[in-house]
């Protein structure tokens, strides 16, 4: 579901009409909103310039303006909000005069129903995202930052600087799907982006997420580029995204999303081209899906094209807990740096999924006690020690952690500010900021997600000595395991579980040491200590091709 409700400002002078609206908009399950109404034209203005309005829904004629009037203020106090016209003039003509005056939509009121109106709202804020700046998402801002501070420190020619901002290849799609009962039509904005191509293949997961955008899957590419060069795996970076909250889709919707999806972006993938694999909303069944669809365009079974597949299709052992086995690995190595006992030592775990949930289990089968677990629905506290096992059976029922018999239910602040010896970022981007970055009381930073330490808090974390394993090194255990499934499916062959965590742990371990003792020879934090790994391996690769022509 969404993380935040839809703002909206509803122009409508009849009540009638207004409780109409917000109980349909109510009736949607797939939209989350908050709905502040007016009666007139002069009050939505008002409202319009305060704003934090998300679109409007807007009655043409008030008791202040009539017509097209009515959008053109509208569109004059506020051009980049979108507006769907709600009105009672059927009028064909006067719906393509709105539209082309940049209304997003005209539904007329005698002819609304739930479906119409919410399907209008997504559509219209799914549009305005992509006519707007999708470059200009946070999480690329923060990627480049954090690009360029590390290039700032090893002086980076300004030609590779330049070259290594964008990505080198990017797809961007919009396409339909079936809803089960046939009657509606989703249409949906998907993604794939390819940052380097110098490396050979380029690697990285597809997400499912109603925010995805272009913006952050481009950040998730680049930080794939460097992950791949600091763990010397022969790939560059690349990633993939659906804009849909796949919570709200059944199995049978899911696979038709896939299967098209795939079909749009069938040029750029492939196994000597681009390998795509699980992420955020997805897991190996959609990689089933996404392979069979490959296969069956290219005429037989191609089991590399995609990696976090089912074992019995060619997937690799381990996969599914590598990212989260391979976080723990990294966790003992910084705590023997630290000099930190994990026997008895405190964890707390932000984000139960797939990372955060294996994190937890491997940890606590070190001796480490987990005394606060969050997800996107609750967060729970118990400094006696929560059951992983009982908290996996949970939420493995219950899809979520709400409703789990815990001692104290806390805020998602109060999670992240718990006083541990070890906080797990397992969830999304930007989760601790220059305004909580002070209040943490962790020893060790780990980050399994991707993004969630801003700039201004790494500062702050180590003016205050905690130790931060960066992203780029924390989470590098699922591309590593992917790296061995594709190497395996190409040569036909399977590893034994012993042998992939052998492996997995000595390139994790190689990876943490060799930015350490960057880190600590030239004074630097550990996050831009392995940026300039990835980044150096980069560097050298792009000087030896050289450029064509």
């Amino acid at each position: 579901m969404q993380d935040s409700p839809v703002r909206l400002l509803l122009v409508e002078d009849n009540p009638m009409h207004r409780k109409l609206i917000q109980k349909l908009l109510g009736e949607d399950s797939q939209l989350r909103c908050e709905v502040e109404a007016v009666d007139n034209l002069a009050d939505g203005l008002t409202r319009l310039v305060k704003g934090g309005v998300d679109l409007v829904l807007l009655d043409l004629v008030l008791p202040d303006s009539e017509e097209l009037e009515t959008l053109f203020r509208v569109r004059l106090v506020a051009p980049q909000v979108p507006v769907v016209v709600l009105t009672s003039l059927d009028d064909v003509k006067l719906a393509a005069r709105a539209v082309e005056s940049g209304a997003y939509d005209y539904l007329v009121k005698s002819h609304l129903k739930s479906v119409s109106l919410g399907r209008a709202i997504r559509y219209t804020l799914s549009r305005a995202r992509a006519r707007g700046g999708e470059w200009d998402s946070p999480m690329f801002r923060l990627a480049q930052q954090q690009f360029l501070k590390a290039a700032q420190y090893m002086g980076l020619d300004d030609n590779l600087r330049q070259r290594l901002l964008f990505p080198q290849r990017t797809q961007m799609v919009s396409f339909p799907f079936f809803r089960d009962d046939r009657a509606q039509v989703e249409t949906v904005f998907g993604y794939r982006v390819q940052h380097l191509l110098s490396m050979g293949p380029t690697k990285g997961g597809i997400r499912y997420h109603e925010d995805v955008d272009l913006g952050e899957v481009a950040a998730l590419a680049m930080w794939m580029t460097w992950k791949c060069a600091l763990m010397k795996l022969p790939f560059g970076g690349a990633k993939g995204g659906v804009r849909v909250d796949p919570t709200t889709l059944s199995d049978r919707e899911l696979q038709r999303l896939t299967r098209r999806y795939t079909t749009e972006i069938i040029d750029i993938i492939g196994p000597d081209k681009d390998i795509p694999a699980p992420d955020l909303g997805t897991d190996e069944r959609v990689m089933a899906w996404l392979m069979d669809t490959y296969s069956q365009q290219v005429g037989h079974t191609v089991p590399a094209v995609v990696t976090g597949k089912p074992v019995v299709l060619g997937g690799s052992l381990g996969r599914k807990e590598a990212t989260g086995r391979g976080l723990v690995y990294l966790i003992e190595a910084s705590a023997r740096h630290l000099g930190l006992q994990l026997s008895g030592a405190t964890a707390v775990v932000q984000g139960f999924g797939n990372v955060g949930s294996h994190a937890a289990r491997f940890l606590a089968e070190r001796g480490v006690k987990i005394i606060g677990v969050g997800d996107a629905s609750t967060a729970l506290h118990d400094e006696a020690g929560l059951s992983v096992e009982a908290l996996t059976a949970y939420a493995d029922e219950h899809r979520r952690l709400h409703g789990f018999p815990a001692p104290e239910i806390v805020d998602h602040d109060e999670l992240l500010e718990l006083d541990c010896d070890i906080l797990v970022l397992a969830a999304l981007q930007n989760q601790v900021t220059v305004e909580n970055a002070a209040r943490l009381e962790c020893r060790l930073l780990a980050e399994g997600a991707n993004g969630p330490t801003t700039l201004e808090a790494d500062d702050i974390l180590q003016e205050r000595g905690i130790f931060v394993l960066p992203d780029i090194l924390g989470n590098a255990g699922g591309v590593t395991v992917s790296y061995f499934e594709w190497v395996q499916g190409m040569q036909n062959l399977m590893w034994s579980l012993d042998e992939i965590h052998e492996r997995l742990q000595a390139i994790l371990l190689d990876a943490f040491q060799r930015t350490l003792t960057r880190a600590e020879a030239q004074h630097l934090d550990m996050r831009t200590a392995a940026l300039i790994e990835g980044i150096s391996r980069v560097t050298e690769a792009k000087l030896m091709r050289g450029i064509f022509p």
